[in-house]
């Protein structure tokens, strides 16, 4: 099974694939493995992997506070493919990554790694999906999937792009702006699925912001997956890991019962 069919196999058998967030290195090099561990106890369907970037463009002050420390603890790129193979037998693993990265190591041995740590997919959000063709089809080759992005002010006709570009699943941005902690699902988020759904095959997942086990049942009336980054990385930085995984267990509760409740 290639990369792109066990990461769209994530999202099968009726439920909600639940897809936390962590930054390799933080809050310490083997912390992180803690994180990831607590994740898949917890019942993580996919784990999303930030790799550390000097400049992380997408991301609201708490991711960022997180990669600048993981940063100085020495998380390059040799240790996020190690983190993420230790985590790969048991469950698929995306990459968040900035292009400067995959640029700087060189795109086909960046992919050639990355197949050989087990990464089945990437969201890569300084990389627009009409720029995107040759990499994809390099990554097509290696199994590995692509998880475009869409926006709230994404176009109709870009939304047919992103959809063509997905071999894994839609990121659905709920916001037109940086990560961070929301208590409610903005306005727009239900919107912008249903204009993805109607655009692409691939699952559709939301993230940007989901804080509350409440917001996240919200999001799976509707979403494919959901993914939560910013809540988990500030409970991990002022509670730890642990902490983190009891909160993503209640979090797959609440969207558990809501999937069944909406006989989906």
């Amino acid at each position: 099974m290639s990369g792109s069919e066990r990461l769209r196999a994530a999202f099968s058998g009726g439920r909600v694939a639940l897809i936390p967030y962590l930054t390799a290195g933080f809050p310490t090099l083997d912390g992180a493995r803690k994180v990831g561990e607590a994740y898949l106890e917890a019942g993580a369907d996919v784990i999303e992997i930030g790799v550390p970037f000097s400049d992380p463009l997408a991301d609201g002050p708490t991711i960022q506070d997180t990669t600048a420390k993981a940063l100085e603890n020495g998380a390059d790129l040799d240790y996020c493919l190690q983190l993420a193979s230790g985590f790969a037998d048991r469950a698929p693993v995306v990459f968040l990554v900035y292009y400067n990265i995959i640029h700087a190591r060189g795109v086909e041995k960046f992919l050639e790694e990355s197949a050989g740590a087990g990464i089945t997919g990437f969201v890569i959000p300084d990389l627009p999906v009409d720029e995107a063709a040759a990499f994809c089809e390099l990554a097509a080759q290696k199994g590995v999937a692509v998880c475009p992005l869409a926006a709230p002010t994404s176009t109709d006709e870009r939304l047919e792009a992103v959809g063509r570009a997905a071999t894994g699943f839609v990121y659905c941005v709920s916001v037109a702006g940086v990560t961070g902690v929301r208590e409610k699902l903005p306005p727009g988020a239900v919107s912008l699925l249903r204009r993805v759904r109607a655009k692409t095959p691939a699952p559709v997942a939301l993230g940007f912001g989901i804080g509350t086990p409440e917001a996240a049942a919200e999001a799976a009336g509707e979403a494919d997956g959901i993914i939560i980054g910013s809540k988990l990385m500030r409970l991990v930085s002022e509670e730890g890991p642990e902490r983190a995984g009891e909160w993503l267990r209640e979090v797959k509760r609440a969207i558990s019962t809501e999937k069944a409740g909406a006989g989906h």
